[in-house]
């Protein structure tokens, strides 16, 4: 997937992610996503400001925050999740328009970012949010490849199992049991959503993944 392609499906995620926004009750808004420590509306402050930061604006939260970039990240979001939800969910809408990334990054880890994020807004909610199949074969790629502790660790922490998609052509690490389900699935378990993985997981890697806690 060249990079036109992938920013077209940023935005595409990005303003399908803000219209399931507006048929959120209040209540969700305030509860525990799959993001540990953080609420919907936080995460939801996360993505429109993801979006939309540039390189000054991100050395002077860096600054901030005394070089704690994982710390800079979380006090960012819930500065921000402060604001109404109507101008949460525009900031979200207009990152549709955007092209940004954080210094440093590709333009994968903003399509990997709405991807997941997504997830992390819904599926705790128990509201369905699909997937697309090319573009979340591209962040389980991504995600596979960033090191700890800049990206999710997927290597190290699933290390000795097999991981491979039902219903893609994809697949990684040899000689150990399989782990298998949908892409969108192998996504979540790449980026450490193991509880809300596990429903659709199915293989003889499972015992072992349970076995590491």
């Amino acid at each position: 997937m060249d990079r036109e392609e992938m920013w077209r499906h940023i935005g595409e995620q990005r303003s399908a992610v803000a219209d399931a926004l507006t048929e959120l009750q209040p209540d969700e808004w305030e509860r525990p996503s799959l993001c540990e420590g953080w609420r919907v509306r936080d995460v939801v402050a996360h993505v429109g400001l993801g979006a939309e930061i540039t390189f000054g604006t991100a050395l002077r939260e860096l600054a901030r925050a005394r070089g704690d970039f994982h710390g800079m990240i979380r006090e960012t979001a819930i500065e921000r999740a402060a604001r109404p939800i109507d101008e949460l969910i525009a900031d979200v809408r207009k990152g549709a328009a955007l092209r940004r990334r954080v210094p440093g990054t590709t333009t994968k880890e903003p399509l990997l970012d709405i991807l997941v994020h997504a997830q992390d807004i819904f599926a705790p909610l128990g509201r369905d949010f699909a997937m697309p199949v090319e573009p979340a074969l591209v962040a389980a790629d991504r995600i596979w490849q960033i090191p700890a502790p800049f990206g999710f660790g997927a290597k190290k922490r699933l290390r000795g199992l097999r991981v491979a998609a039902t219903d893609a052509r994809w697949a990684r690490g040899a000689g150990g049991p399989e782990v298998s389900g949908p892409i969108k699935a192998i996504v979540l378990l790449l980026a450490g959503r193991e509880a809300a993985a596990l429903p659709d997981l199915s293989g003889a890697g499972l015992e072992l993944l349970a076995a590491r806690g």
